[in-house]
Parts: structure tokens; C-alpha cells; sequence
């Protein structure tokens, strides 16, 4: 959400951060909004301060004993009392407005993220690890899996539908060891609090995160009007809504391994075979609430814990920064990890690691006290750490034997009972 009074001091700034994404110029309307609300709002004052005068001369007349004139005033007060809901009413609906205006507007991007107009303006920051080159005929993570006898599609999308998957045995294992490893990562190496939250949440969750009101098709809603959660985000970045956070405590960083659901209705005919778009998956998830001054280093560092999972995992992967046009709605500025995926000879999105400055915290109504004692909206900074269904398929793909089996990596063997191989279903 905006600030209307950074607006009104910076309308050409504001503008021109939303033609960067691609959106049309707001200020002017947004302004035109703002000045209706404040011309209501001197109105009401000034009823206000003459009902308060009234209040005084009843107390005079009152006094002199002036019965007439204590019910002239008595009147007219009520006439004030009337005029001040009337103006409320209408201050209200204007305000309401204004949000509604404002809560569709996407983050203004930082000075420093590339402009484009889509992913092909995205810039490659760096690269890490050494591809493969295989001396044999690579499957893919379907192949592999269905050979394997222990990924099946078929029997799930007669259970439920297109985009789910089931997973069997070693399979089964290797997901769970992902999400267990990825856990033990951020909270023992990176000082990430871990965080079991709800996965059904209210309207004010999705909303205060910006997935609310604009992505509403892009996410499942139950008859009771709960909200299946589409990232960890959601609940852990709520945790502090309305809240006013001593800068003591400041970060604050928290975990969380949690299933995620997605309509994926935009998606039509993209990634249909395999597991790289599903409705459902499991990722782990890191957010962190700091101060202003601190919020770019953190978001450095918070990539960075992002990135030291692939390593580990020993997955070639590239660095992206993300221009302008394809930023999400709330960033102001996205490090996408990108892990390579033999079979497709191309690297693949795993992580976007996000800055949002003030944005989801001012739809939350989160803050802090300064050192100065004053009221400061929080930065947050969220990634995934990693998603564990691409991360399964970069190591299914990238760990693939001649045989059709699956290495595995080491750091996953003692999250494996000290299985170093998984071999054909039996």
C-alpha cells in the first residue's frame, strides 16, 4: 500500500515508477481522491469547533438560568450532531475510495532494478557451479520418476485432476529429507526461528501481503471464506500484523516448511507435464522484518541463505535481478535463483528472493519505534528457501545415473538413513 501523503510530495516520482511496470499514470486521480477527503475533513472540523462553542454558551445560559436559550442551543447542536454523521458517512466512503485505489497500485520499483518490459530484460548478476555434461541419453524427472516406479500422474488425476502428483517410497523420502535438511539449514546455520502456521487464513492475510484484492483467481477459497495459503508468506508476514515492534528485537526472521496451493489460472498450457507447476507443493519459506536503514543488506543476506541450499545440494544455478515489467505486485526489487534442468537445457526459477520495503507492512498496519521514539512502518523481506518440488526435480534430473537411478546428494545421506542410491521400486 501507498503512502497518499509521499504521493502528494513526489506525484512525478510516483508516477514515473509506475510507468516503469507498465502501469498508467495515478497521482493526479489519487490527489483528486485525497483533496475531496480533506475538504470533508475541514468541514468537519470547523462543525466541530462550532458545536464545541455551542457547548460552552449552553453552560452560560444554563448558569443565567435562560431556559429559551438553553433549548435554542440544545437544537442547534442537534443539528451539528446530524451534519457531523452525515460528513463522517461521507469521509468514510472516501477513504474507502482511496484504499481501494491504492490497494490495486503495485510497489514502485527501487532506483537500481533494470527497467524492461519482461523477463527477457532481466539481468543475470552471477552464476554458480559447474553443468554436467552426460555421457549418455538424459531423461527427464518423469521419465526418471515413472521408471523408477515412484512418481505417478495418471492414478492422482483420476483422485485429482491435472496438476497434482503422488510420490512413492524413495521419492516420498527424498521430498521429506529436502524440507527436514532445508529446515535444519535456516534455523542452525542462518538463525531463522522456525514457524509451524495455519495454511487456511482470512481475507486481511492474503490482503495484507498484496495478494488481495487484485490475485484473487490465482487462489483456492473454501466455502467457509478461508483462504488456502499459496506460500508460507502469507501467514508468517501476518504474524505481526498490528503490531508496533521494539527496534530491540529487530530482526526478526522466521521459517517455516509448509504445503502451498495455487489455481494456476493464468498457467494454461505452460509447464503441463511433470511437477514444475502444481496446485499443490511444499516450500520453505523465509521472511524478515527489519528496520529501514537495513532492509537492502538484508535482503542480500537473505539471498545469500537462499543460495547456500543450492550449494549444498551442489545444483548449478544463476542469479537473476528482475526488471521493472516483471516484478511481483508487492516487490520493489526480486533476486530470482534460477537452478539448471538438464532436460530442458535451461535454467528454471526455484526462489525469488523479494524487497518490499514499506509496502505489505503499511497493509498491515506493522511498525516500530525508532531510536528517536517515533512510529516507523517495518521493511519485510521474504524467499523461498527453497521450493522442494523444483528442488526435487533439479535433483532428480541433475543426479541421474546411466541405469536410470537417483544419486543422492550428499549432504541429503544422513536425511536418507544413509541411502546413497534409489533404485527401482521393488
Amino acid at each position: 500500500m501507498h503512502d497518499i501523503k509521499k504521493i502528494r510530495e513526489n506525484p512525478i516520482e510516483f508516477d514515473n515508477g509506475l510507468i516503469k511496470r507498465g502501469e498508467n499514470k495515478q497521482s493526479s486521480s489519487l490527489i483528486q481522491i485525497d483533496d475531496k477527503r480533506k475538504s470533508i475533513q475541514t468541514k468537519l472540523q470547523d462543525i466541530q469547533n462550532n458545536r464545541n462553542l455551542l457547548s460552552k454558551e449552553i453552560g452560560i445560559a444554563i448558569s443565567e438560568d435562560d431556559h429559551d436559550k438553553v433549548e435554542k442551543l440544545k437544537n442547534q447542536v442537534q443539528e451539528y450532531k446530524i451534519e457531523i454523521q452525515e460528513l463522517e458517512s461521507i469521509e468514510k466512503k472516501i477513504l474507502l475510495e482511496l484504499k481501494r485505489n491504492l490497494s490495486v497500485l503495485p510497489n514502485i520499483p527501487s532506483d537500481d532494478v533494470p527497467v524492461g518490459d519482461s523477463e527477457e530484460n532481466n539481468i543475470k548478476i552471477r552464476d554458480w557451479g559447474k553443468i554436467k555434461n552426460f555421457d549418455f541419453d538424459i531423461k527427464d524427472h518423469v521419465e526418471l520418476g515413472q521408471k523408477l516406479g515412484l512418481m505417478d500422474f495418471q492414478k492422482t488425476s483420476e483422485i485429482s485432476g491435472s496438476r497434482f502428483v503422488t510420490l512413492k517410497g524413495n521419492l516420498a523420502y527424498l521430498e521429506r529429507a529436502l524440507g527436514a535438511f532445508m529446515l535444519d539449514v535456516h534455523t542452525k546455520q542462518n538463525n531463522y526461528v522456525e514457524i509451524s502456521p495455519p495454511i487456511l487464513v482470512k481475507d486481511n492475510a492474503p490482503f495484507g501481503v498484496g495478494q488481495l484484492p487484485k490475485f484473487e483467481g490465482d487462489l483456492f477459497k473454501t466455502t467457509s471464506g478461508h483462504w488456502l495459503i499459496s506460500t508460507g508468506e502469507v501467514p508468517l508476514t501476518n504474524l505481526h500484523r498490528d503490531e508496533v515492534i521494539d527496534i530491540k528485537n529487530l530482526p526478526i526472521k522466521y521459517v517455516a516448511l509448509t504445503p502451498c496451493f495455487r489455481s494456476e489460472a493464468g498457467a494454461a498450457g505452460k509447464d503441463t507435464r511433470g511437477m514444475l507447476r502444481m496446485h499443490q507443493f511444499y516450500k520453505v519459506e523465509i521472511v524478515s522484518f527489519v528496520t529501514s536503514e537495513d532492509g537492502n543488506e538484508e535482503h542480500i543476506n537473505l539471498t545469500n541463505c537462499a543460495e547456500n541450499i543450492l550449494k549444498q545440494l551442489k545444483l548449478p544455478y544463476r542469479v537473476m535481478s528482475l526488471c521493472t515489467g516483471d516484478l511481483g505486485f508487492s516487490s520493489c526489487k526480486t533476486f530470482d535463483l534460477e537452478v539448471w534442468l538438464p532436460s530442458q537445457n535451461k535454467y528454471r526459477e526455484i526462489s525469488s528472493c523479494s524487497y518490499f520495503s514499506d509496502f505489505q507492512s503499511r497493509r498491515m498496519n506493522t511498525r516500530y519505534l525508532d531510536k528517536n521514539k517515533k512510529y516507523q512502518f517495518i521493511h519485510t523481506i521474504n524467499g523461498s528457501g527453497l521450493a522442494i518440488g523444483r528442488a526435487l526435480v533439479a535433483i532428480i534430473e541433475n543426479y541421474q545415473q546411466k541405469d536410470g537411478s537417483i544419486k543422492i546428494p550428499e549432504v541429503l545421506v544422513p536425511y536418507m538413513s544413509g541411502l546413497k542410491t534409489i533404485q527401482v521400486m521393488t
